[in-house]
């Protein structure tokens, strides 16, 4: 058991080692092959629309041919693809290049939570939940770092060939591991399909869905932006940049030990609402921040931008976006938990249009920050401030109108 779920594991590492390890090397590129950010940037965009497609597509497979064979299919073809990654010439092919390492590694992230369903209960599921994302927060607590050592050492080439091999890293394991799902679907695989119809119709899934998946807004949008903010705009090298996306990345491995020991004294009911009201709160900190900067008002601990970069930015971008980040941290493993806790069948399909979603969303919010604002910590404010928002009517809504238990 400890095996499959150090497996689990390392299969929960792929979106924050397929996006993290490289984001120092963004403004790089934009230089070398003289593009703009924007456009450097849709490798981050587009690799998450076809990680949103690839995932529609593994759910129904793994419901139909089992997890193996579809976990396989996927991580072949982004080993592949990182390679391709790693070879591109330009922007154009790195982009086309990272559209089918999404596609394929997707897998990983679609059925690891089929293959959590199937191997645990509920309550169990939900502390296996949180233990993932205690570990799994070392990935984007390190991979900038490493990233920002790679590229200075070698060149960021290389972080795609590091890719390449957690992909068949992770081939191996699943290759050693005992198909989990025990019951198979047996429709026509076309009709396999007709899970994300039927989910359509259940309410409670649906609502939790699409406003959980609100509250990532400003994370994603962090995620395409702070390298331009930090490198091209306040002046710091890459391997600086990696030391604070990693603090800020240290977040989601403290927030799922802080609820460890909460959930023992208290009751989800009062949990979540917490972590979403912390979103909106440290959202809406940035944006008072910025609108006080812009008229020469004066909040606590808002020193002007215009300051040396030593102490001032961590305290005006820095701070609010790690309270934002622990907050956001803190709720999600429960979050998932309680959105599939909604479905009995077509778990598979749950849990695919469940990431669908959120990466979507995220996707949505990284093409919104990638346009020429004058001021990106105004606009980080204003998403985690709208998407909090959403996410606390639908928790409410769902409370209210499903009798949702916890």
């Amino acid at each position: 058991m400890k095996r499959k779920i150090a497996l689990i594991a390392l299969l929960c590492t792929f979106p924050p080692m397929s996006t993290d390890m490289y984001l120092a090397a963004l403004p790089m590129m934009a230089k070398e092959w003289s593009e703009p950010l924007a456009v450097i940037n849709l490798t981050l965009v587009l690799f998450f629309v076809a990680y949103c497609v690839g995932m529609l597509v593994y759910g129904p497979l793994s419901d139909r041919y089992g997890r193996k064979a579809p976990l396989l299919a996927g991580l072949a073809i982004y080993s592949l693809s990182s390679i391709a990654c790693a070879l591109a010439p330009n922007a154009a092919l790195l982009i086309i290049a990272r559209i089918f390492q999404g596609l394929g590694g997707a897998a990983a992230s679609t059925i690891v939570f089929a293959i959590c369903k199937d191997l645990f209960d509920g309550p169990v599921r939900q502390r296996l939940f949180v233990q993932l994302g205690v570990i799994t927060a070392g990935a984007p607590i390190l991979a900038p770092i490493v990233g920002g050592w790679v590229i200075s050492l070698l060149s960021w080439r290389w972080i795609f060939v590091a890719l390449a091999l957690l992909g068949l890293l992770s081939a191996l394991g699943v290759a050693m591991m005992d198909e989990t799902l025990k019951q198979r679907e047996d429709t026509p695989f076309i009709q396999a399909f007709n899970g994300y119809f039927r989910l359509c119709g259940n309410a409670p899934f649906m609502l939790l869905t699409l406003s959980f998946a609100s509250t990532g807004l400003p994370l994603f949008a962090f995620l395409a932006a702070s390298s331009d903010i930090y490198i091209s705009h306040l002046g710091y090298n890459e391997h600086q940049y990696g030391l604070f996306f990693a603090a800020n990345a240290s977040a989601f491995l403290i927030a799922p030990l802080v609820f460890m020991r909460a959930v023992k004294r208290f009751s989800l009911r009062w949990l979540l609402p917490i972590s979403y009201f912390g979103v909106l709160m440290f959202a809406a900190f940035m944006v008072a921040e910025t609108l006080a900067h812009a008229h020469n008002l004066r909040l606590p601990f808002a020193p002007p931008y215009d300051l040396p970069l030593a102490l001032p930015q961590p305290l005006t971008l820095a701070a609010p976006m790690w309270l934002l980040t622990f907050s956001f941290s803190f709720g999600r493993p429960p979050g998932n938990n309680l959105i599939l806790e909604q479905v009995k069948k077509d778990v598979g399909a749950a849990s695919s249009l469940m990431v669908f979603v959120y990466f979507i969303t995220g996707a949505l919010a990284m093409w919104i920050i990638s346009q020429d604002w004058a001021d990106k910590i105004a606009v980080l404010g204003w998403l985690g401030v709208g998407g909090a928002a959403i996410t606390i009517c639908g928790w409410f809504a769902a409370r209210r109108l499903f009798r949702i238990r916890l």
